[in-house]
């Protein structure tokens, strides 16, 4: 049989791949996307949209438990953790089925297994009925990633859990142990805490949320331990003993070791990406740590043959890959493309509260040589935090003192998802203070505190 022949060949079917492939075919080029498990990937399936429908399900449980504060009434509220958790299976599955759809829609040929590259511009596939051979001059490696697993320390489903099993959780820890405090560590600490279990963090670097401005990852840590967690900063987890119904942990801080019990570990300790098993070597291909050498088009540097997402490293957000995605199609296309600048891409966390940012953190921006003027205000002095019952947050913001460019906003408190979003935008139409201060914003709402927060760096804040 002869191999079909694409436009484009686009391996793995996540956030980066069928962005990509979608947005071939409105270009006109005849795409393929081959996927080995599920279409919308690790994201779609087992990421970032189940947590959230867990993480809103221990929302409103926490929201239930303040009921009297808002005048309500709320008598023996509790959980049914598997029907939290069908919930959120059912969201997944209806979304994944989403994304086939819009594959038949955009007229996006779809084949299930494994792919390999035996040579440039030809990839075959492994699946369930044989191996299917496939040619196109355009290859775009979508491969993502997985959880890291340390020696010692790897997942056994039972008692130590990697992420997958945190979103299908055989039983409800009760004391728990959460290795990494980075956006998956701190979201399922989250959940879990609320939901009553006896919650500790073991973080190695010197604060909860790493990447986060050190400001913001205070506060959050300040919010966490009010909320009952141990949170225990440059510590790491030296070994697990395994007996049955309990692990007891091997912590070291500052050179001492303490041993801790518990009924259950989630190990959130960073991903390794996807670069096995495809032939990827012998083309040429460079890998360093587990990720592919690529330059700021997605390019590998072997003719034809892309890298996008999380195998093409970090940030490892699913919507930096969906644009690397639509910017390799373009780029195919013979459009005119623009690279993804990782400094404009926002992180946002679910735990409670929420943190999000974009740019450059205060530590950085002084890092990089900039005078800088630092704006701030608390949701204490917003009305409509008030009103909402959610006090606890802020909002900062950086800026050029000789430009008045906006470096970074950092944010911790309800909804600041949403809120960051009108920085991002800020940034990308190259917004200076003076474009912010004359923004006019809809009151009574959290984001007035953008706002005030710009008004603040230069000392003109009114609310505080």
């Amino acid at each position: 049989m002869a191999a079909q022949s694409y436009d484009v060949i686009v391996i793995g079917a996540g956030p980066g791949g069928y962005v990509a492939a979608i947005r071939a075919a409105q270009l006109g080029l005849k795409a393929c996307v081959v996927e080995r498990e599920h279409l919308g990937g690790i994201c779609l399936n087992w990421g970032c949209i189940p947590t959230k429908a867990l993480l809103r399900s221990s929302e409103v449980f926490h929201l239930m438990e303040r009921a009297k504060e808002f005048g309500l009434k709320a008598d023996n509220i509790g959980y049914d953790l598997d029907a939290v958790v069908k919930r959120s299976r059912g969201v997944a599955k209806q979304l994944s089925g989403g994304i086939g759809h819009l594959m038949k829609k955009n007229k996006i040929d779809v084949v299930m297994g494994e792919a390999t590259i035996p040579a440039k511009g030809k990839v075959s596939v492994k699946t369930d009925k044989g191996t299917q051979e496939l040619t196109a001059k355009n290859i775009i490696l979508a491969t993502g990633a997985r959880a890291r697993e340390l020696p010692g320390l790897e997942a056994d489903g039972d008692l130590v859990w990697t992420y997958k099993h945190a979103l299908q959780p055989v039983r409800m820890p009760k004391k728990l142990l959460v290795i990494g405090s980075g956006a998956i560590g701190i979201e399922f600490a989250s959940f879990y805490n609320t939901l009553g279990a006896d919650t500790t963090v073991v973080e190695v670097m010197d604060r909860v949320l790493p990447v986060e401005d050190a400001e913001i990852s205070a506060f959050a840590k300040k919010s966490f331990v009010k909320q009952g967690m141990k949170i225990m900063e440059k510590s790491m987890v030296k070994q697990l003993d395994r007996a049955k119904g309990k692990v007891t942990a091997h912590i070291e801080t500052g050179g001492k070791v303490e041993k801790l019990e518990f009924d259950t570990v989630i190990s959130a300790v960073g991903i390794v990406g996807n670069v096995e098993n495809l032939g990827l070597e012998a083309l040429g291909v460079k890998i360093d740590r587990t990720h592919v050498v690529t330059d700021a088009y997605c390019r590998t540097g072997v003719e034809g043959l892309y890298a996008i997402g999380d195998i093409a490293g970090a940030p490892w957000l699913a919507h930096k890959a969906s644009h690397e995605g639509v910017m390799v199609a373009e780029l195919i296309a013979g459009k005119h493309a623009h690279p993804v600048k990782p400094e404009s891409i926002a992180g946002c966390t679910y735990c409670h509260p929420q943190v999000a940012s974009v740019g450059y953190t205060e530590a950085k921006a002084k890092e990089l040589g900039y005078d800088i003027k630092v704006g701030r205000f608390p949701f204490i002095g917003n009305g409509k935090a008030i009103a909402l019952g959610e006090v606890e947050g802020m909002i900062k913001t950086i800026f050029d003192a000789k430009t008045g460019e906006l470096l970074g906003a950092h944010m911790v408190g309800a909804e600041v998802t949403e809120m960051i979003q009108g920085y991002v935008v800020g940034r990308q139409l190259e917004t200076t203070e003076e474009d912010l201060m004359h923004t006019v914003f809809p009151h009574p709402t959290l984001s007035e505190m953008m706002h005030e927060s710009v008004l603040d760096a230069y000392g003109r804040v009114i609310h505080m």
